[in-house]
């Protein structure tokens, strides 16, 4: 999988004279980053999106445009509507909120998309890490995490209720007898929970896949129990391979008691890749970037991840105790403390310069061939079943990772040649849901075997 971000990985990548020009709502570069991504046979496209724009009241962060801050983008449901004329394999994963929207209109966005691309729609499910979206929806302050997480809970339940609402074979179209559908094939939901109301059912036919392929960026708590009962794709952010295979292990283990088996839910690992024909070609675009970061803004940023504010501190002094617990992303929190105190201590100005570069993801530097190496460490390892593949500058690193990267996974037999069905739980190797209230004819679909890795 790689990000749909025009901007890069690099906090500073967007100036690097190879990036993109005039990015902002720019649909042809879109469409390119897609079909680039396509022709190398990646899973899916991933676009992250929240629902305010952020740091308006930090000009160090807002000025320079960090890759979250989203001043301007699309709805990214909308913009895959779009990219799915111009793909045919590729899966979309889209993020949306299930603090700030309603199950019921969630539930018909991804149907639709679901149809729109041919079976390839993904849901990044997310209760919302940032307080400022609170005050677009009415509410005064960020609600809490665990009430977050019950919402969240709730709300995917009934989309999955949603779903199931018509049979595979419910609309008969028959011109001859003037029957359009089948009364006896709809189910109506009637759900009446502790947060949501909807009685159902959903205005959309039943989706290719099912459901749409559920993802989760849980690492809290919390988090971890939701992917296990939820999702079919979970994100990893580590920065040593130790990491890395404890939070593999530790979600696996949680499985059979939802019974689930391991293979039902994909771990994709997140890392951002400077690869170049020899180690000095990566070595020089290295400095390149981080002679781009500006202090002012590397300690912003630092502090947004952290959810504290460090602009008081000395840049060259000690990371003050990150202990704490967060009501935002407590991944990069977790993460950032965990390196300092591996590394005996950081400072601020040494710990944005290792995180800026990857946006809190693991870097992979080399030569292709190392790069492999290190991607095939990771999977054979039990810390990964596929990535979630960032590059520093856009276009080019996707172009070069394409061209040099992919074919030595190729010939290491770690990644296909071709795409292993038309949607994205075919490439992905997941099951189909059954619709408990309809169960498939013969014509439909039938239940996929568990089975591929990938990026």
């Amino acid at each position: 999988m790689t990000g749909l971000l025009p901007l890069g990985f690099h906090l500073a990548g967007w100036r690097h004279p190879d990036a993109y020009e005039h990015q902002t709502m720019n649909l042809e570069q879109a469409i390119e980053v897609a079909k680039l991504a396509e022709a190398a046979k990646f899973d899916m496209l991933f676009v992250a999106d929240g629902n305010a724009v952020r740091q308006m009241d930090n000009p160090d962060l807002f000025e320079a445009n960090s890759i979250s801050d989203r001043p301007a983008v699309y709805d990214p449901v909308t913009l895959y509507a779009a990219l799915s004329q111009h793909t045919s394999h590729i899966g979309m994963l889209a993020t949306s909120s299930t603090t700030y929207e309603e199950p019921y209109i969630t539930a018909r966005r991804f149907a639709s998309l679901d149809h729109l691309s041919g079976g390839r729609s993904c849901w990044n499910i997310v209760t919302g890490s940032y307080p400022g979206d609170s005050v677009n929806f009415g509410f005064a302050e960020h609600v809490e995490k665990s009430v977050r997480y019950e919402r969240s809970d709730e709300f995917v339940e009934v989309c999955k209720g949603l779903w199931d609402s018509w049979a595979a074979d419910a609309f008969v179209e028959d011109k001859s007898s003037g029957r359009y559908l089948d009364a006896s094939k709809v189910h109506t939901l009637n759900h009446v929970g502790t947060h949501f109301s909807v009685k159902g059912p959903l205005n959309v036919a039943r989706m290719p896949q099912g459901y749409p392929v559920l993802c989760l960026a849980g690492q809290s708590e919390a988090g971890r129990e939701m992917a296990a009962k939820q999702a079919d794709v979970v994100f990893s952010v580590a920065s040593t391979l130790a990491e890395a295979q404890a939070f593999y292990a530790d979600v696996k283990r949680r499985l059979p008691a939802y019974g689930r088996s391991a293979d039902e839910l994909k771990i994709m690992t997140g890392v951002t890749v400077y690869v170049g024909e020899t180690e000095a070609e990566v070595d020089e675009l290295d400095a390149q970037l981080q002679a781009l970061i500006e202090p002012r803004v590397g300690v912003a940023y630092l502090s947004k991840l952290v959810e504290m504010d460090l602009r008081g501190y000395d840049v060259d002094g000690p990371l003050p105790d990150l202990s704490g617990d967060t009501n935002a992303i407590a991944a990069y929190r977790i993460m950032i403390r965990a390196m300092s105190e591996r590394e005996g201590g950081l400072t601020i100005r040494q710990a944005y310069e290792r995180v800026l570069p990857s946006m809190g993801q693991t870097v992979v530097k080399g030569t292709p061939v190392q790069i492999a190496d290190q991607l095939e460490e990771w999977y054979r390892g039990g810390a990964a079943d596929a990535f979630n593949v960032g590059f520093p500058v856009m276009p080019t690193g996707l172009r070069r990772f394409a061209e040099l990267v992919v074919p030595e996974l190729q010939r290491r037999g770690l990644f296909r040649t071709e795409y292993e069905g038309t949607t994205l739980r075919d490439s992905l190797g997941l099951r189909y849901p059954v619709n408990p209230y309809f169960p498939a004819p013969a014509s439909v679909r039938p239940v996929q075997p568990v089975n591929g890795e990938a990026l």
